[in-house]
């Protein structure tokens, strides 16, 4: 800790960020930046504060606390402090090998266990570790460095999302020759497709997946494992595999009027917003376009602030998000204490853009969705009423409607972003692998599923989680892979 009234003389400044009614305008990650001096200063508020939980990556009521990657965020705040902008990039890399992901799109569990926020504001980790990997790439510290020698073993990967490239990565450091299908048309998967650009620059994930290619890891486009190319063929050839194929089974909500047009999955919706960028600009027809409609997003998350900022850059006439959930509280409560993830109210980008437009949250909480209205086979409308959560006689918590509080609010557009069931099934069946209650697939503690060979990573295995986490599983799916290949010795670290 270099110095040690940091926290106390220096107050938080977190990433900076364009005007919403200027971002809004086009669809650019773009944003300002801290200077160095600065961001000095706020590795200077991190207190090395001897129990770091920041680092811990421990499931707390359910949720991560502290980095699940356990990046060793003391020591690189403190390189940050003392210049030292190498050094701290190879330390951000030891623990995870796309900080410029994670330290764009991940809400950083980390600083919501920092000790600095007990009763203050947390020092802005993510800022600073998203600085460290932006200035790295640009001062060229980050380089193609394939493995001296390699094993002979070959290494089939399915899935190019965070998990699958992190195993990949992984792997391929280990020496193993690896092979990535995706069924896509570009590499990438959620980091591709499912974030939008504003938030994640997709030239930002092809530069990663670039020196990928360049270190010795092969990536296969438009391939569908079951289809194109069948599982036994991949065990024929290969000899592990490794299934990250996310959880991409949306929830539904099959209420009167569902089979209306215009009602649509939000990942279906942001899908093919990002393909007409990449594909035919910004004045191509997007598949599902929100220009000109009043738009309702039903679902919160990360999810539902991204049809949100979508639907605004389309050019929405308005946007409301209606959530079952209560309103967060401002302040943690009694029951939500630190170390925990606080469960408070914020407004995310999208949230505060709808802000600047229409002058209010979009989001209506405690709301539930009674019916579609629609004419001509259109939806035209939404009836809603209020809810309330009571303890039922079985004791969980029910979902109760709240009487005569019914009502229509209008909406040409529905996008559905409920969250997702599980992975496609087909896919895994195709290689003999058991499902477990919830439908993710069933592995050990090293990753490895119900067959011998066959390992699994990422949202397929802990359901609909964070990218951060994705890159974890990855990460521990790959030791796996290795410590079977080489007779219980790895040379990899989780």
């Amino acid at each position: 800790m270099g110095k040690p009234t940091g926290f106390i003389e220096i107050q938080r400044r977190g990433m900076p960020s364009r005007p919403p009614l200027e971002r809004v305008k086009d669809w650019a990650e773009d944003h300002p930046h801290l200077t160095e001096a600065q961001l000095g200063d706020q590795g200077a508020r991190c207190m090395d504060c001897g129990i770091p939980f920041c680092h811990t990556g421990t499931l707390i009521s359910g949720m991560a606390s502290g980095c699940p990657l356990n990046n060793l965020i003391p020591e690189w705040n403190d390189m940050v402090y003392r210049g030292q902008w190498k050094e701290a990039s190879i330390r951000l890399h030891f623990t995870n090998n796309f900080p410029e992901f994670t330290g764009r799109v991940c809400p950083a569990p980390c600083e919501g266990s920092c000790t600095v926020g007990i009763n203050g504001d947390p020092v802005a980790i993510k800022t600073i570790e998203a600085e460290i990997a932006d200035r790295a790439w640009e001062a060229g510290w980050i380089t193609p460095s394939p493995p001296l020698t390699r094993t002979g073993y070959t290494v089939a990967v399915i899935g190019s999302g965070p998990a699958g490239l992190a195993a990949a990565d992984q792997l391929n450091r280990a020496g193993h020759k690896v092979s990535v299908f995706e069924r896509a048309g570009r590499i990438g998967g959620l980091l591709m497709y499912g974030i939008p650009n504003m938030k994640l620059d997709k030239g930002v994930v092809r530069r990663r997946v670039d020196l990928m290619e360049a270190e010795g890891v092969r990536f296969v486009t438009g391939v569908t494992v079951g289809a194109d190319v069948s599982a036994d063929r991949l065990l024929a050839d290969h000899d592990a595999v490794v299934l990250a194929t996310g959880s991409t089974v949306p929830r539904d909500l099959p209420i009167p009027g569902r089979e209306l047009g215009g009602i649509h999955f939000a990942m279906s919706y942001l899908r093919g917003n990002t393909r007409r960028l990449l594909d035919g600009g910004a004045e191509a027809d997007a598949p599902i376009d929100a220009a000109g409609k009043h738009v309702v997003v039903i679902g919160g998350g990360d999810t539902g602030t991204d049809c949100v900022g979508t639907a605004i850059r389309q050019g929405a006439a308005s946007v409301r998000q209606l959530e079952i959930l209560a309103r967060p509280p401002d302040t943690r409560q009694p029951g939500n204490p630190w170390p925990e993830w606080p469960k408070t109210y914020k407004l995310d980008y999208g949230q505060e853009e709808a802000v600047a437009l229409w002058g209010e949250d979009p989001r209506r909480y405690q709301t539930t969705t009674r019916r579609f209205i629609g004419r001509n086979e259109h939806v035209t409308g939404i009836e809603i009423a209020d809810a309330s959560f009571s303890l039922g006689s079985e004791g969980r918590m029910e979902l109760r409607e709240v009487p005569g509080t019914a009502q229509t609010i209008e909406a040409d557009l529905v996008l559905l972003a409920m969250g997702f069931l599980g992975p496609e099934s087909a896919l895994p069946r195709s290689f003999g692998c058991e499902l477990d209650g919830r439908g993710n697939l069933r592995t050990g503690a090293d990753r490895m599923t119900t067959v011998p060979g066959v390992f699994a990573a990422g949202d397929c295995v802990r359901g609909q989680s964070l990218v951060v986490w994705a890159i974890r599983e990855g990460r521990m799916a790959a030791e796996g892979v290795d410590r079977y290949l080489m007779n219980g010795e790895t040379v990899l670290t989780t």
